[in-house]
């Protein structure tokens, strides 16, 4: 495969130097900064208020030992697809916009990478602006002004400007934010355990709850917030050192994965039930009666909420936007930033929109559900894990649609719309059958596709 990439490549007018293959030893992350990157991203404010929406109007939907089995279900089901998928970015350097072309074609993959920009521009605004609270506490405590608009635009600037040296930035940042944060968010959660275990008994440990639709829904909650994630696992894998095999790749996955989403769902549960306020900053600021705890909080909420998006919902719909209009990486994230200001974030983050957060990921989970099974199969049953570089960097060599794919998308997802509450399982069995089907029933000419040639 090496030897390929160094060799001339043959890309096409439309590819942007920022989405060429990287050479192994162009890689830097290694394990630890990969976990921390992953810590980091688990311990935000999304996986907080996703867990505070199984406490509706101050009561539990599910209690505990529910909530425990459908976290560890989705973490599961998480971890093992970040190791299946990963392996495309990590054997080719390529990104996932490339990726795509294996299954959509040249054309195809362009319009179904939105598929995975949108939601992250959506969690980048959300989360931003969750930060832009914490940081209007901050500046109200300390200057006596709280102007929240005025601190989200300070805060889209500085976690673009952070961004723009790509992982080099984000490898230094999350090493050192995320293990700053984990204390914090850990602090909260004993703190919950040993100051209000009483009302935390009362109304989540106690309760009936439910082990039917609402539990299998919260899987689908739980494991939605990841999909976008281990949908472009190509993007994380190709900047980690060579060298390193499935098992641990998958073992750097599950064990931040696990502790630090295990841990903020929790919280965001407790913190509902104890305060009955689903917005996590506004429930912190209820439960600690003292300005100096409040800062302390709020800082580190604004740290977490930056690690986040820029390990999860930067990068990814900058590759996107890189790859639709072929322009510069720092172009690019600025129109991420302006399309994450025009996304109404200020709508999601109210104390009544904890159950439209879920709503809005059971939704882009029922494309994402199909996208991921579609993905997987074309690299590993169709294309059996050999890709040839060139021939997948040169427009000439392919087609410019591969139409099973979206016909077995469309399919999958109109399936998973039958019961939006289980989108992402049904969308994915739905549309993976649908597709390894279309592919046998309806044969495509691949022969000028990057199967032609193969590089292992």
């Amino acid at each position: 495969m090496q030897s390929t990439l160094d060799e001339h490549i043959g890309i096409d007018d439309e590819i942007s130097e920022d989405l060429l293959p990287i050479k192994n030893e162009k890689r830097h992350v290694g394990p630890f900064a990969y976990m921390a990157m992953w810590l980091g991203d688990g311990f935000n404010i999304g996986n907080i208020t996703v867990g505070s929406s199984l406490v509706v109007a101050g009561v539990a939907t599910m209690n505990l030992l529910q909530t425990l089995v459908a976290i560890g279900v989705a973490i599961i089901f998480i971890a093992l697809i970040f190791t299946f998928n990963d392996r495309f970015g990590y054997k080719t350097g390529a990104p996932y916009v490339m990726q795509l072309r294996l299954s959509f074609g040249a054309k195809g993959a362009k319009a179904a990478s939105l598929l995975r920009g949108i939601p992250a521009v959506v969690w980048f605004g959300f989360q931003s602006w969750t930060g832009a609270l914490a940081l209007a506490q901050i500046s109200k405590i300390t200057l006596g002004i709280s102007n929240v608009p005025v601190c989200f635009a300070i805060l889209l600037v500085l976690q673009i400007l952070l961004a723009r040296r790509g992982f080099k930035s984000i490898k230094w940042f999350t090493s050192i934010i995320s293990t700053i944060v984990m204390i914090a968010l850990f602090s909260v959660f004993i703190l919950l355990l040993t100051q209000h275990m009483g009302m935390i008994t009362s109304k989540l440990v106690v309760t009936k709850g439910s082990w039917g639709l609402t539990f299998f829904s919260f899987i689908v909650a739980f494991l939605g917030n990841y999909t976008a994630i281990f949908e472009s696992a190509a993007d994380y894998s190709r900047e980690l050192k060579p060298g390193m095999s499935n098992k641990y790749r998958g073992f750097l996955y599950l064990c931040p994965i696990l502790f630090a989403y295990g841990i903020t769902v929790l919280t965001g549960a407790m913190l509902a039930a104890v305060t009955g306020i689903s917005s996590p900053v506004n429930a912190m600021a209820v439960l600690f009666h003292n300005n100096v705890i409040t800062l302390l909080v709020s800082f580190f909420i604004v740290l977490s909420v930056m690690t986040t998006n820029m390990v999860a919902n930067i990068l990814p719909p900058t590759y996107v936007i890189t790859n639709l209009f072929k322009t510069s990486q720092t172009v690019a994230m600025a129109i991420v930033g302006v399309l994450a200001a025009c996304s109404f974030p200020w709508v999601l983050v109210k104390d009544s929109s904890s159950a439209g957060l879920n709503t809005f990921i059971h939704l882009y989970s029922l494309f994402l559900g199909p996208m991921t099974a579609i993905i997987l199969i074309e690299y590993y049953v169709e294309r059996r894990q050999h890709v040839n570089l060139k021939a997948l960097y040169n427009v000439k060599n392919q087609k410019a649609i591969h139409w099973n794919a979206p016909l077995a998308l469309m399919i999958g997802a109109g399936i998973a719309m039958t019961q939006v509450d289980l989108s992402w399982f049904l969308g994915f069995f739905a549309g993976g059958i649908a597709y390894f089907i279309l592919n046998r029933v309806h044969h495509e000419d691949r022969s000028m596709s990057p199967i032609k040639e193969v590089v292992s």
